[in-house]
């Protein structure tokens, strides 16, 4: 029988994952990092640090009773050896939960020889909940805890028209997500008469096998804790789902908001001063929950003197912390380093933080963890790392952009915006509503590089029957709704589909925080519900869904205005969870005329908190002349 706080022991592995010194000399066990200056934790995340992460197991009848202080602490057991142990019943004890919404309970992931469960939650939203699995035969606890996950927290995975399944092998990576297609195994690898078993398989470095290329499981990579090491070397991969910008506070944006300083050092002989800033190993599983919780908190995290050895570690915890959306500074990124992180997020890093205003400090973590998560999130880098071998499969999901109108004189600059998307794998769906194209925009379309469709629908049928003609010709796997009037920046449908990943939300969007008042040539900013968490509405021009959820709930609703609300309200009763991002990149237009909605200008004047001369470049997300 064991018991106790569950933690990572360095094992002394080096830049590369292997076991033995480090690059300069000494043992790699001995690099640590901690983060110093942290604000005081919240009083949820005092009660998450007093019950902290304990596992009870009893092998003989292969028991195991986990307790965690939060859903956060919880998921890092994914990333913990333990994870790996077999079982035949599991109690998990949650001591602190919060439903995604008021009256929300998910249903029970799939989990093979399930005998039964119970599922116990808090009766007004948050407070203790416990989930108990028994099983025929047992399992490994990774795969119960993928499924007793879908209980306490919403699931979806991004939807992909092909992909490989994922195997590590006599490994544990950390980034590896926690789905059907991808599992851990110890010892040999499972066969199959009929089917190749693995179509991707990440064994240990160090272990026997070709460490890339075609073989029998088609592609047999090395892998430390961080990623795969590849022909051309090493790549940083982290799961999204564990480690992302959720919960972020409005107040970091603040200029008097915390700031901290990441230390690296040889050894734990700093005083330890509570669970966040404690010396933490480098070949750990990283940013772990009681750091995720303090990051939240933060607006600038400050990294003076960036170590050049173990540089694989390094690079991992840099891309983690940028994940949370914690602005971070690295001036002195060593090469070997900086080498490991895409491009786009080196630049963000190596520049120091010069943005005092707060929409300046908050478009440039949205450019900051937006990079992170498109160039090192496992979901979106893992397939590109396989497009050798798999050339035909999707890197990205497809999305479809359904743009419903009646007024062609609104369609030039509406058709522009989408076009100047950065997402790669994007379709337009053009439903015109009882009226023609002009055919300089017929042109426009064919030039515009994207594939398209032109759907025409009388003026008589409602709006709602409008948007289901145009979702019926949609091929995309996800589709999202732009409005016509409204102003996009470039980077809008990559924020969705990021958010859609990380979230694991039935339907994501943004809030209409930032309202153009063409009249009065300004924008205001004005309270619209907490941005990244879950919520009731989302701005209805900023919907994305994928398009099987969509046709499950039944799709639009036929009525001819709040088509929108009728959608969400759908989701909501069906079980779904609707996510909302941050809310740059969209804006919300009010004009003299033209609204079916219209309590006057002072409504929005009334609530603004902000306000600019005309529409400033960083309310789209992007970065100012």
């Amino acid at each position: 029988m064991r018991t106790g706080e569950v933690g990572h022991r360095s094992t002394g592995h080096d830049a590369a994952g292997r076991t033995g010194t480090g690059q300069d000399g000494r043992p790699a066990r001995l690099r640590y990092w901690r983060l110093v200056g942290a604000p005081p934790p919240t009083r949820a995340e005092r009660l998450g640090r007093l019950v902290g992460l304990r596992v009870l197991r009893i092998p003989v009848v292969r028991r195991m009773l986990v307790v965690a202080g939060s859903l956060d602490r919880l998921r890092d057991l994914l990333a913990l050896p333990v994870s790996l142990a077999a079982t035949s019943s599991a109690t998990i004890v949650v001591a602190y939960w919060r439903a995604p919404r008021r009256g929300w309970s998910g249903g029970m992931g799939p989990l093979e020889h399930l005998r039964g469960h119970r599922v116990s939650l808090p009766g007004r939203g948050r407070g203790v909940a416990t989930v108990t699995v028994r099983l025929s035969r047992p399992a490994q606890f990774r795969d119960v805890l993928a499924a007793v996950l879908h209980t306490l927290a919403p699931g979806r995975p991004l939807p992909a028209p092909a992909g490989p399944n994922l195997t590590g092998q006599d490994t544990l990576p950390a980034y590896l997500p926690t789905q059907p297609a991808a599992s851990v195994t110890r010892g040999a690898l499972p066969d199959s008469p009929e089917i190749r078993a693995h179509d991707v398989v990440l064994r240990a470095s160090g272990t026997s096998g070709s460490a890339s290329g075609a073989a029998a499981y088609a592609v047999n990579w090395e892998t430390s804790r961080h990623g795969p090491r590849l022909a051309g070397g090493p790549a940083v991969l982290v799961d999204a789902r564990r480690i992302n910008p959720r919960g972020r506070r409005a107040g970091c944006y603040q200029p008097d908001a915390p700031r901290v300083r990441l230390d690296f050092g040889p050894a734990p002989g700093w005083r330890r001063t509570g669970a966040a800033t404690r010396p933490q190993p480098l070949d750990g599983p990283g940013v772990t929950a009681p750091v995720l919780a303090m990051l939240r908190q933060v607006g600038v995290v400050d990294c003076p003197d960036v170590p050049d050895s173990a540089a694989v570690e390094v690079a991992a915890l840099l891309v983690q912390v940028a994940m949370t959306g914690a602005l971070v500074s690295a001036p002195t990124l060593p090469d070997r380093v900086a080498d490991l992180i895409v491009p786009e997020l080196r630049t963000l890093l190596a520049g120091t933080v010069t943005e005092t205003g707060p929409l300046a400090r908050e478009a440039r973590s949205v450019r900051q963890r937006r990079a992170a998560l498109r160039g090192h999130a496992t979901a979106f880098a893992l397939p590109g790392l396989t497009s050798a071998v798999f050339p035909q499969l999707p890197v990205f999901p497809s999305v479809s952009v359904l743009l419903a109108t009646r007024r062609p004189e609104r369609l030039p600059a509406a058709l522009r915006m989408i076009a100047e998307q950065t997402y790669p794998e994007l379709e337009i769906i053009l439903c015109l509503h009882g009226v023609e194209l002009p055919e300089p925009l017929r042109a426009t379309l064919a030039r515009c590089g994207r594939p398209y469709e032109i759907v025409q629908v009388p003026g008589t049928a409602s709006f709602g029957e409008a948007l289901g003609a145009a979702t019926g010709r949609a091929r995309g796997s996800l589709v999202t709704k732009f409005d016509d009037d409204d102003s996009y920046g470039t980077e809008h449908v990559w924020d969705l589909v990021l958010a859609r990943h990380y979230s694991g939300a039935t339907l994501v969007g943004k809030g209409s925080e930032f309202v153009h008042l063409e009249t009065l040539g300004i924008t205001i900013r004005r309270p619209s519900g907490a941005a990244e968490s879950d919520g009731e509405v989302v701005a209805g021009g900023t919907m994305l869904i994928a398009k099987g959820d969509l046709e499950s709930v039944g799709g639009w609703r036929p009525v001819p205005r709040s088509v929108d609300f009728g959608l969400l309200d759908r989701v909501r009763r069906d079980g779904g969870v609707i996510y909302r991002t941050h809310p740059l990149g969209y804006v919300y237009h009010r004009r003299a005329a033209g609204h079916t909605w219209d309590p006057g200008q002072p409504y929005f004047l009334d609530s603004a908190y902000a306000r600019w001369t005309g529409l400033p470049a960083e309310v789209l997300g992007e970065t100012a002349p």
